[in-house]
């Protein structure tokens, strides 16, 4: 049992800031301090419950504390298995690994390969670029506006954001980026059809002789872009990135990190477009809300030497043990169809408070990862009829929906996208809580900043 002096809210934010790195994030947005979580709620020192509809940036896929990864824990402490093995096989990894291809298409569980990880996802993506560096002999890699790959050195030169590059020297080189297909914001400026565009346009970079780009050793997308804004790329330009790295033989990477395990609706969210990548990388989800990564990839591209990519906690017993109990408890309880329905569910009912809203630009998103951009109609639209960002009103929102007991991310272009990523286990009962109090917050943060014009 864990004593400690009972504190507030605000002692502990003030501890935290005093004792912790000036990096910390979401203290800053999210101004509490956690005392107990279970399911979809979380309740603070102060002992104000929330509905958690951000579930560790869409890692806890079965919510806080749930039974059968309490039960998966406890097993392993029981028989004493290791809880650290570095890359030491045990029945429990292979165990794990079993569960894992279990979940891929059936065609590429028979080519496939695993390499676990670091605990983060930024590790895996790390371990991803240099697999297909090796494999190909190639050095550029091309990715995405307003795709995130993680935080490290090498992961944060591929990432499309531009506010944490600013200081930070010496980047990857050889790292290109490529319009991604974002409908209400087209960077071509004619909306839906823009992906059309996109895709001739990087089939046209990569066999023009005079593009400034040779080969790439990999071109990597998300399926539905996360921190870029909650932003789902249409089914047949996903289809057109894999025919046109397939022809060329440029490995296909996607990074799934935030997509996978059943959150999009899908299993693993390239299964909307019935394709299939070279490398897929997972993390979040798939520890079963304990630290884990891995990347699975087609074993032609094994083509590294041992130890050529290590990290001491790649052998997580326990994380394998919650993430392999976490796999069956979705496949068993059907919660990837769920997330698919609820997710239509969630969207039908958001683009009702649409309707009723002065400032939301754009409901979208695939299953149970939906984003909310927010605009500033006060404002004269481009040409296609898109409103400006309106990050301030964003964040206002935010603020009011925790006042109101609920949990959401803020992110995207300009930081104006409000972010649903809840767990999978939410009701449709609890789904109607908590659009009420969205509703509510939007019709309060609107009605404050408009008096405040």
């Amino acid at each position: 049992m864990i004593t400690q002096e009972v504190k507030t809210n605000e002692q502990l934010l003030h501890q935290q800031m005093e004792r912790e790195s000036n990096a910390r994030s979401y203290p800053r947005r999210l101004p509490i301090a956690i005392k107990e979580a279970k399911g979809i709620y979380i309740k603070d020192m102060d002992d104000r419950t929330y509905i958690d509809c951000l579930a560790g940036a869409g890692t806890l896929a079965l919510g806080h504390n749930h039974e059968v990864i309490h039960e998966a824990i406890q097993d392993v402490l029981k028989h004493n298995i290791p809880l650290h093995t570095l890359d030491l096989t045990t029945p429990l990894k292979e165990a794990f690994v079993d569960e894992l291809f279990s979940i891929l298409p059936p065609s590429f569980a028979k080519r496939a390969k695993v390499q676990f990880c670091g605990p983060t996802g930024g590790d895996a993506i790390e371990a991803a670029l240099k697999l297909v560096k090796t494999a190909t002999g190639n050095r550029p890699i091309l990715s995405f506006h307003g795709g995130y790959h993680g935080s490290t050195h090498g992961t944060l030169s591929i990432s499309g954001t531009t506010a944490p590059k600013q200081r930070i020297h010496g980047l990857l080189a050889d790292t290109h980026f490529l319009p991604y297909p974002y409908a209400y914001r087209c960077p071509f400026g004619i909306g839906e059809k823009g992906h059309e565009i996109s895709s001739q346009y990087i089939e046209n970079i990569l066999d023009d002789p005079e593009s400034g780009i040779v080969k790439p050793a990999a071109i990597i997308l998300e399926v539905v872009q996360g921190e870029g804004g909650s932003i789902p790329a249409p089914i047949e330009w996903l289809k057109e990135m894999r025919r046109i790295t397939k022809e060329r033989e440029i490995p296909l990477i996607i990074d799934e990190v935030q997509t996978g395990i059943g959150r999009t609706g899908r299993m693993l969210a390239f299964e909307h477009a019935e394709i299939e990548p070279d490398v897929l990388v997972l993390s979040k989800a798939i520890g079963g809300s304990l630290p884990l990564s891995v990347v699975v990839y087609d074993r032609k591209l094994d083509q590294w030497e041992p130890g050529a990519h290590i990290g001491t906690f790649r052998g997580n017993q326990l994380a394998m043990a919650t993430g392999k109990a976490t796999l069956q408890y979705i496949k068993q309880h059907g919660l990837v169809e769920k997330a698919e329905f609820l997710g239509k569910y969630a969207m039908t009912g958001l683009r009702a408070i649409q309707e009723e809203s002065e400032t939301i630009g754009e409901v979208r998103g695939r299953g149970l990862m939906i984003g909310i951009e927010i605009v500033d109609k006060t404002k004269s639209p481009n040409g296609i009829g898109s409103y400006p960002a309106y990050p301030e009103m964003a964040k206002r929102i935010q603020q009011e929906c925790l006042k109101q007991g609920l949990i959401l991310e803020v992110g995207g272009r300009f930081g104006s996208v409000v972010r649903f990523l809840p767990p999978l286990i939410i009701t449709e009962e609890q789904l109607d809580s908590v659009l009420v109090k969205f509703r509510a917050a939007v019709h309060i943060a609107e009605k404050e900043m408009g008096e405040g014009a």
